[in-house]
């Protein structure tokens, strides 16, 4: 089953390819790439607010959240 899902992905990718052109693709990655990085650093901030929260230290008063102090 698993085997199956990955030769659609392939043929996807590959008409994708073929219908968008090789010179996209370096963007397509760009901005895979950039919401990759957005995710993980957007992941390490919750953990470390989870930990702050759950070890009773206060949190930084410039954690970068939008609520007014």
């Amino acid at each position: 089953m698993g085997s199956d899902f990955l030769i659609v992905l392939i043929v996807i990718l590959v008409a994708v390819l073929v219908w968008r052109g090789p010179k996209t693709l370096p963007k397509w990655g760009a901005t895979l790439g950039r919401g990759v990085r957005d995710a993980k650093t957007e992941a390490a901030k919750a953990q470390a607010e989870i930990q702050a929260r759950t070890s009773g230290t206060p949190e930084p008063p410039d954690a970068g959240d939008d609520r007014p102090a």
